[in-house]
């Protein structure tokens, strides 16, 4: 007799067609009502709906823009490849927009489009931070600054497309205008996601900022973002770059200069 966790495991794979049907049939309790069979069926719906529902809401722009037929065969290919793992839904879509760049590769601008809606909705989800203010950064010692390796604040993605997306997403919120018209071949975006006062912002960033705030992310040194910035523009700013993201609050406060 297998034990519960094995059972439920059998069951759950049975849902997702992973293994065949009549491997679970048996541990169905017979009833009255419908049969074994039919009651999987209903228990496998429910799953895909429920989940299908679950990514709509976080992919609401790529529902309008492929339609709710393709929208419903790409949820449950996804869901599929990648089974909710826990009872928390806020990381549960994560892997679409790169699912999306295979099934999709003829319209290389959807995954671009699922990889802002996934940025949007980590950011309205991430906890709060305590920002760098501008007088703590200027504080600091001037040969020190350099050194620096500054994060950005929890509520914060980066993101870049070859393509429109970002007036593609705002085309797609509320009533749509008849009148609107758009071309992919208009150009690219680079985009900083940053929650203020609760509210979501896009702020629009040059290819060289992107970079420099890009490399900050990752690690590197204020010295070594920057360098790297000026690979991508020559007129790369550091001390603009610097008020300007001060003042915006992109910056999570170095632990030494918490009140």
């Amino acid at each position: 007799m297998l034990a519960l966790r094995e059972t439920q495991q059998l069951f759950f794979a049975a849902l997702l067609d992973r293994v065949h049907s009549a491997a679970v049939l048996p541990l169905l309790r017979q009833g009255r009502g419908p049969g074994a069979a039919q009651r999987l069926q209903i228990y496998r719906n429910n799953l895909f709906e429920g989940l299908g529902d679950a990514l709509r809401a976080v992919y609401p722009v790529l529902a309008q823009l492929v339609g709710d037929d393709f929208f419903r065969q790409l949820a449950r290919r996804f869901i599929a490849a990648h089974p909710l793992r826990s009872a928390q839904l806020q990381g549960f879509g994560r892997e679409l927009p790169a699912l999306l760049s295979t099934v999709a590769a003829d319209w290389p601008y959807l995954a671009d489009v699922a990889a802002l809606e996934w940025a949007w909705h980590e950011v309205y989800h991430e906890a709060d931070g305590v920002p760098l203010r501008p007088e703590h950064l200027a504080r600091l010692p001037a040969g020190r600054q350099l050194d620096l390796r500054l994060a950005l604040v929890p509520a914060a993605r980066l993101v870049a497309s070859r393509y429109p997306v970002l007036r593609i997403w705002q085309a797609h919120q509320g009533v749509a205008d008849p009148h609107f018209a758009l071309s992919l071949d208009e150009g690219g975006v680079h985009l900083l996601l940053l929650r203020r006062a609760l509210e979501i912002e896009f702020v629009l960033l040059s290819e060289a900022e992107h970079g420099w705030l890009s490399a900050l992310a990752a690690g590197r040194t204020l010295a070594e973002a920057t360098l790297g910035a000026f690979d991508h523009g020559a007129d790369f700013d550091l001390a603009a770059a610097l008020g300007r993201h001060s003042s915006l609050g992109s910056f999570a406060a170095l632990a030494e200069a918490v009140p």
